[in-house]
C-alpha cells in the first residue's frame, strides 16, 4: 500500500516538472509543488489507506473472535471438547493397569503408528485389525474410532487407545463391537511374553491368548480389594456408632 502511494506521488511530481508552473491547478504555482486541491487529495488518499488497513485488522479480529465463540458454543452443546492443557501421564490416569501393561500397549501403539505422528488413523487401524485377524469394514473402523475419539479429530491418540482397554475392563463396550474384539485380541500375559523364540510382540500375544488372562485377573483382584476395603470401612463406622450410642446412654 505504501509503495503504491509513493509511486503515485512520483508520477505527479514528474508531470508537474514537465508541464511547468501552474500545472498543478493553481496559477503561478511553483514547479514540483501541488496546490491545495492536490494536498487535500493526498491527505484523503492517506486517510483512505489507513482506514482500509484498520478495516482489514478489524475484520481479522472479528473473524478470530467469531471462531472462538463458535468453538465455545460447540463445547457447551457437547459437540466439541475443551483442549486439555495438562500433560498426559498414563501411569497416573490409568491406575488400573500395571506399568508393564501400559508399556506393552505403548509398544503396540507405536508399532502401528506408521506415520510416527503420535496417532493411529483410519488406515493404520485397518492394518492393525487385519494383523490381529479381525478385519473390519470401513464403517466399522470409523465407528471404532468414534467411540473413543474425545477430540473429534478422526484418529486415535495414545490416551484414546488406552481408553479402549479401560472401557473393556469396566464393561462399557458391547461384546460384539470392534473395540471389544481389539481389546480381547490385544490381551497379553506378561509372564510368557518373549519366550519360545517369539519373533515379535504379536506372536507373544497369540501365545498369551491360550492361557488365563492376567489382564482380567488383575482388574478383578483390584475390584475385590476395593470391595473388601469398603466393607471394612462400613463395619468400622457401624462399630463406632454402637460404641458412641453406648456412652450416650
Amino acid at each position: 500500500m505504501a509503495s503504491e502511494e509513493l509511486a503515485r506521488k512520483l508520477q505527479r511530481r514528474l508531470l508537474l516538472e514537465e508541464s511547468g508552473p501552474g500545472a498543478a491547478g493553481e496559477p503561478g504555482g511553483a514547479a514540483g509543488e501541488g496546490g491545495p486541491e492536490e494536498e487535500q487529495q493526498e491527505q484523503e488518499e492517506e486517510e483512505g489507506g489507513g482506514e482500509a488497513e484498520r478495516s482489514c485488522l478489524t475484520a481479522n479480529a472479528d473473524s478470530e473472535l467469531s471462531a472462538k465463540l463458535s468453538r465455545r458454543q460447540d463445547i457447551n452443546e457437547g459437540t466439541a471438547r475443551p483442549r486439555q492443557a495438562k500433560v498426559f501421564n498414563p501411569y497416573t490416569e490409568f491406575k488400573e493397569f500395571s506399568r508393564r501393561q501400559v508399556k506393552d500397549m505403548e509398544r503396540m501403539f507405536r508399532l502401528y503408528d506408521s506415520g510416527r505422528d503420535g496417532y493411529i488413523d483410519l488406515m493404520e487401524l485397518k492394518l492393525m485389525m487385519e494383523k490381529l485377524g479381525a478385519p473390519q469394514t470401513h464403517l466399522g473402523l470409523k465407528n471404532m474410532i468414534k467411540e473413543v475419539d474425545e477430540d473429534f479429530d478422526g484418529k486415535l491418540s495414545f490416551r484414546e487407545f488406552l481408553l479402549i482397554f479401560h472401557k473393556a475392563a469396566a464393561g462399557e463396550l458391547e461384546e460384539d463391537s470392534g473395540l471389544m474384539t481389539l481389546a480381547k485380541l490385544s490381551e497379553i500375559d506378561v509372564s510368557i511374553e518373549g519366550v519360545k523364540g517369539a519373533k515379535n510382540f504379536f506372536e507373544a500375544k497369540v501365545q498369551a491368548l491360550s492361557s488365563a488372562s492376567k489382564f482380567e485377573a488383575e482388574i478383578k483382584a483390584e475390584q475385590d480389594e476395593r470391595k473388601r476395603e469398603e466393607e471394612e470401612r462400613r463395619n468400622r463406622r457401624a462399630a463406632f456408632r454402637e460404641l458412641k450410642s453406648a456412652f450416650s446412654q
